[in-house]
Formats: structure tokens, sequence, C-alpha cells
């Protein structure tokens, strides 16, 4: 089931919890757990790395069976116990499918193509 959070952004939050990678530019991927996403950004769990403010990450995470491709800036992340991280990212680069699938997951059924 998906979830749209109610909350008076730009972008529509929709909830999640699957499996992402994402990595510093130049570095290796690691794993992280995606909790929710918008057309401007996602926020996940980061288990046992370091993630700062204004680091640019690479996301790969999929929207309706999808992988999608971004990058972006974190934004802010705040320490949840002494190995995870919770880190909100701004996208500044977005797979061009995104906004379109993200879309159908808000309203619950895909667009006609």
């Amino acid at each position: 089931m998906v979830r749209v959070l109610e909350e008076r952004r730009k972008y529509p939050r929709i909830a999640t919890d699957q499996v992402i990678s994402f990595s510093h530019i130049d570095a290796a991927e690691r794993l992280g757990l995606s909790r929710d996403v918008s057309a401007g950004g996602l926020r996940f769990e980061a288990i046992a790395c370091e993630i700062a403010l204004g680091d640019v990450i690479r996301l790969t995470f999929q929207v309706s069976g999808e992988a999608l491709e971004a990058s972006g800036t974190v934004v802010w992340a705040t320490e949840l116990d002494a190995f995870a991280t919770e880190v909100g990212v701004e996208f500044h680069d977005l797979d061009p499918r995104a906004p379109r699938l993200l879309a159908e997951l808000e309203r619950g059924q895909p667009e006609p193509t």
C-alpha cells in the first residue's frame, strides 16, 4: 500500500520502505533504506557511513518497479544512533521518467502513455 504523507511542501512525499544504493561521487556504492520520495528529493537511512551537509551523492532507487537514478545534495542529516543516520537529499539531476512515475504512484494508477 502506498501512503502519501500530508504536508505543505512543493512536492508530495510518498512513503517508501525499500533498499536503495547511494554513493558519494567517485566512491563505492553503499546500501540504504528509503523512507519517502518526491520529485524534489528522497529521505533515507544510512548505516555505518559518514554523510555531511552539502555532500553530493548519487542514488539509485525504484518507483513502480523501474530503477531510477538521481544525484543531489544532502540538505540535512540526523544521527539516529551510533550507527544510523537519517538523510534528506534534494535532487538536482533526476531521471526524466521520475515525475510521471511518481505522479502515477501518488494517484495509485498508471498514467496513459
